[in-house]
């Protein structure tokens, strides 16, 4: 295809006239941002009068949902129970910390089905209101399992961390993620940031020679980023040619002064040795993107249903399911922390990198999905 138009926002070369997918989407996101209160009422009306179209993933509502949830944190107990009252369970971001009467509704239905997907969707439900009633009813499922257990592939404390929380076998709740969200936003040249995306190294990847990159700097002494408790710097590095191959994710330990001790891994195809696909090009874009931390906080979900949204807290956008690491050190599941998109970043790549650490042992993970 030739490409004989640009993008008049960003110049990205487009084989058609108009907007390229990333520049349309960041307007529509903030055409949303922008809703006058009469306009959130009204997309919240349309949702409640067409509840069983979200089951269905039909639009308009279906996007209105995410709409309301991503950019406005616009879901209403209204919403909820109308949701309830449909036995709707999908998706089950709906219920996002809804009230007891709509957590005991979900309770009910959970001990009432015989239907394995039910259960699978209903749990899903329980961990996003999220509790501790809901937490005691997903306890008590673990320790004696329902008939439909057996058609299901994890535990219900697995259920719980698509809530952004878990728990152990005595019961206490464990937090995995953070109650609040930031965005990368573009920035302008030589901005300062407390947050790095893409620092090319002088050291290389024992698998493929190419270079290896802090994909994350991170300066938790910024006041924005005082919720992520780390008085000093968390840097995440890896080989970003290699890191969606690995047979597991990446590892590093990091200190707060900025050092890091990168951990040996192995390939998911168990060679040796691979070829570099990241062009010298591909460094230099990703060393030069122009991503800053936005001055604000966002709503928590904000970047958990765009493609083009890098964000530190809050929720991820999980391209295929939620995957919480274990701490290679202390066994603890470790806490999310941020998303980055790979292709707002250079050409040519897809999927998206997920960076969780653990702070009791300074360990940071990553670890990448795509379709």
């Amino acid at each position: 295809m030739k490409l004989n138009y640009q993008c008049p926002i960003c110049g990205t070369p487009l084989g058609y006239e108009g907007l390229c997918w990333k520049c349309k989407s960041e307007q529509d996101r903030q055409s949303v941002m922008n809703w006058t209160a009469e306009q959130i009422k009204e997309k919240q009306e349309l949702l409640i009068s067409n509840i069983q179209r979200l089951a269905n993933m039909e639009d308009p509502e279906f996007t209105i949902f995410w709409q309301l949830l991503s950019y406005q944190n616009a879901i209403t107990p209204e919403i909820q129970s109308k949701a309830l009252t449909a036995e709707i369970y999908y998706p089950c971001e709906i219920y996002y910390h809804a009230p007891e009467n709509v957590r005991d509704g979900l309770i009910a239905a959970l001990q009432k089905t015989d239907d394995s997907q039910e259960a699978n969707n209903l749990m899903c439900c329980l961990a996003m209101q999220g509790d501790d009633k809901a937490m005691e009813t997903l306890l008590e499922l673990e320790k004696n399992p329902r008939d439909w257990r057996a058609n299901l592939y994890v535990d219900p404390s697995i259920y719980a961390q698509c809530g952004g929380w878990t728990f152990n076998k005595e019961g206490h709740r464990i937090q995995l993620n953070f109650n609040t969200c930031y965005p990368m936003v573009k920035g302008t040249l030589n901005e300062v940031s407390p947050v790095k995306i893409g620092r090319v190294r002088e050291d290389t990847c024992p698998h493929c020679g190419g270079h290896m990159v802090d994909i994350l700097v991170l300066d938790g002494r910024d006041e924005r980023l005082k919720f992520l408790g780390l008085d000093g710097i968390l840097t995440a590095t890896c080989c970003p040619n290699c890191v969606g191959f690995l047979k597991g994710p990446a590892f590093n330990s990091f200190t707060l002064d900025g050092d890091v001790e990168v951990f040996p891994s192995e390939l998911f195809d168990g060679e040796e040795k691979m070829d570099c696909y990241v062009r010298p090009e591909d460094y230099k874009a990703l060393a030069d993107n122009l991503f800053v931390l936005g001055k604000m906080s966002v709503p928590l979900f904000y970047g958990a249903a765009s493609e083009d949204v890098n964000t530190i807290g809050g929720f991820a956008n999980w391209v295929q399911d939620w995957e919480y690491t274990t701490c290679p050190h202390c066994g603890k599941p470790m806490k999310y922390l941020a998303q980055i998109q790979w292709d707002t970043l250079f050409d040519g790549t897809e999927g998206t990198l997920y960076i969780e650490f653990c702070p009791d042992c300074k360990i940071v993970s990553m670890q990448h999905q795509q379709t």
